[in-house]
Parts: structure tokens; C-alpha cells; sequence
């Protein structure tokens, strides 16, 4: 019965359900009838026998057997003068014999005395009643099994065929078509199903739409450095004599191009995993950030980009040291990456107070506990671009997502930088969070806790 679609099961079991329910309505209105109505007659000649012992010096014992014997059939009478009375023969061949039922009972009167009395009760025969019950019977089995029928098949049909069309949504999902409707009615089990998947299919979707955009973002990202270190290479077996610096230094900027273009990859997988751990280690987040900044602008310097750090002092911070300064790294990236004429940028320190809290305005995401008794230190990170469309400013922390499509426009990465970053704050605690103005740039930041005592020195 496993094998069985849905619909047959429900059908086979509502059908062996009203089998059941019949075959016990059989079974006690004809087979166990005349056995029940005997227990039921030895049950009312005992409760005369109590009702007449509670009664026997009343003045109202002859109304008490009267009543016996109209309501009951039990005939009630003093055993010295008890003479059974004779059942009747029986009128027909199918007819059974009268029974009796006969107990004699001795009671204590007030007085000393004592009384026997006799009780006779007669068990007429149920023969009659079965043959009616049994043509009854023949008729509510039919009208039952045909209604049940019905029943079965409606009821199957209303509750498989919505499951039906789910699992055929469903198979065209499995196929890659993410258009699929899922459609769901009947019951508000089905329709939740259908929202889920519905749900499911949308994010589905985008997850496939983020893969081919990182598939072409990756195929550019490796083309390229792969070109180049071919071409140098191919240079350099060809005219061995003519190997210069500028042609081992492009070769192995390409390959640290593509060592980091990796190491996001892993990273990711580490990060959403939960198998990266944090190394946590009092530093001087000012110095690192300034190491950071300087050897970026050394880089793009020939690009005529221009890093400015501002900062009024040192800032220590309890934090990974290699993994702050990652984020802080992807953040000017993506600074860099979405900078226009004006390529300035700055990265800007600011030592918060007790108490200080950062500005739900600021676009911030709160993934750790506030704490308003320790200072904080509050890390920006601003460029002059183009912005980010309003449309793009959820999903910006999104795997694979980037809010600048455009085929022309050369930009490195694979867009996982910024969720990179997003994982980064989120394992500290930190505060984090974007201000865009389109046409204008945008400010990152975050917020990290500073120790409640200062640090001096190194680590």
C-alpha cells in the first residue's frame, strides 16, 4: 500500500473504515442481540429484587410489585403461592422457545417475620426483531457503502489533486524552471505548502541568477590575469635573453591577483560553513588600518587614486587583526571600485564616548548585543561614485551581488566582497552599515568595542 498514490490510499481507507463500522452494527444487531437482551433482563430482575428488599415495609410495596410488573414484565408474588405461568408455544417454525428468568429471595421484615419472595421474568424471543433489524440493516449497508464511495472519491480527489499539482510545480522546479506557479487550495495546510514554495522558487531563482553572474564574473576575473601571465611567459620562452623585472612583476601581480580572487572564494565557504574561528588579540587598529591604506595607495597610485586616513589617535580594539583588516581591505576595494572622476578617498577614525550609539540612519545592522557602558570606535570608509540605486541597497550584502552591471566598466571582483565584510562584523559583534546618496558616493562603516582598559604598546 506504500506504492499507492494518495488519492487510492484515502479511498481504500475510508471504504475499510465504513467496512469496519458496518461489520460492528452487523454483529451487535443480530449475531449478540438475543445474548445482550438476556444480560439485559438478568440486570432488571436483579434491580427488582433491590427495589423490593429497599421497599419491604413500606405501605407502598404493592404499588413498588405493581409497577414491576406493568413497566418490567416481572412478576412478583409470595413463593408458597407462585405458580409459574406457562409460556406460550412457540407460533411458527423460526420462532424460538420462551425463556424465564427465576430468583428467590427471602427478606427480614420489621416485625421478626420473614418472607420469601418469588421473581419471574420472561425473555420474549428477539427472532421477530431480527429479521427486521436485518432487512434495516440491508438497507443503511447499502445507502452506507454507496455513501461512502462517494465520500472516498470526493474527499480523495480534494485532498490529493492540490498535492498532485504541487508535485508537478515542483517536478518543473527540480528542472531548472523557476517560473513555475505554485498555486495551492483546498486547505490551509496546501496553501502554506504553496507559499513556501513559492518562496523558495523566488529565492531559488535569484540564487540562480547570482550563480551565472558569478560563473561570468569569475570566467572575466580569470581570463584576464591568465592572459597576461600567458602572453609574459610565452614572451619569455621565446626570447629568453630579453626577460625583464616589469615582466616577473606582472606575472606575479597577476598571480596574487589570482591567489586573492581564491582565497574570497574559501573565504565564503569557511564563512557560511561556520567553520572559520576568530583569533582574538589586543591591537592597535589605527596602525593596521594605516598599513592597510598605504600600501592600497602605493598600488593605485598610477591610477590616480588618492587614500586619505583621518584619525586624532590611537585606537586599540580586542578583534582578529588578519580579519578586520580583510574587511577593511574589501571595503576599499569597493570603494575603489565604484569611484569615478573624483578618486578620492578617505578612510576616517572616530572615538565614540560612553554611551554613544550609532544612527539607525546611517543604514545600520545591529548583530551583537549594545552595550552603552564601553566606548566604541567608529571606522568610515567614504568614496565619491556613483552611489548606490536605492533598489540595490538591500542586497548589497549579498553573495555574488553587485549593484554595478554594466559590461563596459572594468571592476575586480566577484561581488563577495561585501558579504565577506557582512560575516566579518557579524562573528565580532560589530555594528555595521552604508549611507548612499546616488550621483554622490556612499559611507560604509563600522563599530567596533573598544577593551575597558587601554592598552599599551603592542599587542
Amino acid at each position: 500500500m506504500d506504492k499507492l498514490k494518495l488519492k487510492w490510499k484515502i479511498y481504500i481507507s475510508l471504504l475499510i473504515f465504513c467496512g469496519v463500522l458496518l461489520l460492528i452494527l452487523w454483529l451487535f444487531q443480530t449475531v449478540f442481540l438475543n445474548d445482550m437482551y438476556k444480560v439485559i433482563r438478568r440486570n432488571e430482575l436483579r434491580e427488582a429484587v433491590r427495589l423490593v428488599e429497599k421497599n419491604i415495609d413500606s405501605p407502598d410495596l404493592d404499588e413498588v410489585i405493581y409497577r414491576l410488573n406493568s413497566e418490567k414484565s416481572i412478576m412478583v408474588a409470595p413463593t408458597r403461592d407462585f405458580v409459574a405461568p406457562r409460556p406460550p408455544a412457540p407460533s411458527g417454525p423460526r420462532e424460538s422457545r420462551l425463556e424465564t428468568l427465576t430468583e428467590i429471595k427471602e427478606f427480614k421484615l420489621a416485625n421478626g417475620r420473614t418472607l420469601s419472595l418469588t421473581f419471574h421474568a420472561m425473555i420474549t424471543p428477539v427472532d421477530a426483531t431480527v429479521s427486521t433489524l436485518q432487512m434495516q440493516l440491508y438497507i443503511i449497508t447499502g445507502i452506507m457503502i454507496l455513501a461512502a464511495v462517494v465520500i472516498a472519491l470526493v474527499l480523495s480527489d480534494r485532498i490529493a489533486k492540490p498535492l498532485v499539482r504541487l508535485n508537478e510545480r515542483a517536478k518543473e522546479l527540480s528542472r531548472g524552471d523557476y517560473r513555475a506557479d505554485f498555486a495551492g487550495s483546498g486547505y490551509r495546510e496546501v496553501g502554506e505548502l504553496s507559499d513556501t514554495l513559492n518562496t523558495a522558487a523566488i529565492e531559488l531563482s535569484k540564487v540562480e541568477a547570482l550563480r551565472r553572474e558569478l560563473i561570468a564574473n569569475v570566467s572575466h576575473d580569470l581570463r584576464t590575469p591568465l592572459a597576461l601571465i600567458y602572453s609574459h611567459a610565452e614572451m619569455m620562452q621565446d626570447f629568453p635573453e630579453e626577460i625583464s623585472a616589469a615582466q616577473v612583476q606582472a606575472i606575479m601581480s597577476e598571480t596574487r591577483r589570482l591567489s586573492a580572487l581564491v582565497d574570497d572564494l574559501l573565504d565564503v565557504s569557511r564563512l557560511e560553513t561556520g567553520t572559520m574561528e576568530l583569533r582574538l588579540c589586543n591591537y592597535n587598529l589605527t596602525d593596521s588600518i594605516n598599513e592597510t591604506v598605504l600600501c592600497l595607495a602605493e598600488l593605485l597610485r598610477n591610477d590616480g587614486f588618492t587614500i586619505v586616513f583621518e584619525y586624532a589617535e590611537d585606537v586599540y580594539v580586542t578583534a582578529d587583526e588578519a580579519k578586520i583588516t580583510q574587511a577593511v581591505y574589501n571595503l576599499l576595494t569597493n570603494a575603489v571600485n565604484h569611484s569615478t572622476a573624483d578618486r578620492r578617498i578617505i578612510v576616517r577614525q572616530i572615538s565614540l564616548r560612553d554611551g554613544a550609539q550609532y544612527d539607525e540612519r546611517d543604514g545600520g545592522v545591529h548583530s551583537g548585543e549594545r552595550d552603552t557602558g564601553r566606548s566604541k570606535v567608529r571606522i568610515e570608509v567614504i568614496d565619491h561614485g556613483e552611489g548606490i540605486p536605492p533598489e540595490s541597497l538591500p542586497r548589497i550584502w549579498d553573495r555574488y551581488f553587485r549593484a554595478d552591471k554594466k559590461p563596459d566598466r572594468e571592476v575586480m571582483g566577484t561581488g563577495l566582497g561585501l558579504s565577506i565584510v557582512k560575516k566579518i562584523f557579524e562573528l565580532h559583534g560589530a555594528e555595521y552599515g552604508v549611507k548612499t546618496e546616488p550621483g554622490k558616493g556612499s559611507l560604509f562603516w563600522f563599530q567596533l568595542k573598544r577593551p575597558e582598559q587601554p592598552v599599551l604598546g603592542g599587542y
